[in-house]
């Protein structure tokens, strides 16, 4: 998409570098050091590698610092293989658990993708500050597209409802959560998308 000089690329915050994810040596490094998560008071959950299995407790080595923990069977979750980092639908996580689900949104977010499909519903990230995904021109590839050829954007969402609503002559819904100024803007853009499609 060409970009006038001084604006940022919206493709940015859209799209996903899947040349990093897939690279042979990332998938090498995580099936050698078996990681998973492991809970954390400071982050929530943290990535450890398995190094030995004593009965119940299992010790870890934490990959941030490389210290070492017993941790309850119980409590370790599987990790994904990276082929799923910031994965748009968190329905094709094979480990479907809180901290994939919670690393998935904060990888997304940090890297500024704030739209992240979970099944049918598409869950947003206030960004809190504005983002150059909600114009004319990111309508435009948006439009006549099935919600699986683009990443996740509420104009994705309203594309598909304005094609249901066409195609199968029957009312759609568009529900949007929270009660906040989010909720309006979300609601706006949602409008937005109808509006111009």
């Amino acid at each position: 998409m060409a970009q006038r000089s001084g604006q940022e690329d919206p493709e940015r915050y859209l799209f996903v570098d899947r040349a990093v994810i897939y690279n042979p040596a990332t998938q090498a490094d995580w099936t050698a050091k078996k990681l998973v998560w492991i809970p954390s008071e400071r982050h929530g959950f943290e990535a450890a590698s398995i190094k030995e299995e004593k009965g119940d407790e299992v010790l870890v080595e934490l990959a941030e610092n490389g210290k070492k923990a017993l941790v309850n069977k119980d409590d370790i979750q599987k990790m994904n293989p990276p082929k799923f980092s910031k994965v748009e639908d968190m329905a094709e996580l094979t480990c479907l658990n809180e901290a994939s689900v919670l690393h998935n949104l904060k990888d997304r977010y940090y890297s500024g993708l704030i739209y992240t499909y979970s099944g049918l519903f598409c869950v947003v990230i206030n960004p809190y500050k504005n983002l150059p995904i909600y114009s004319e021109n990111i309508i435009e590839m948006y439009r006549g597209k099935k919600r699986h050829e683009m990443p996740p954007h509420i104009y994705a969402i309203s594309e598909s409802a304005y094609r249901c609503m066409l195609q199968d002559r029957e009312d759609q819904s568009i529900l949007c959560t929270e009660p906040n100024i989010d909720t309006c803007i979300a609601t706006e853009t949602a409008e937005q998308g109808f509006i111009l499609s």
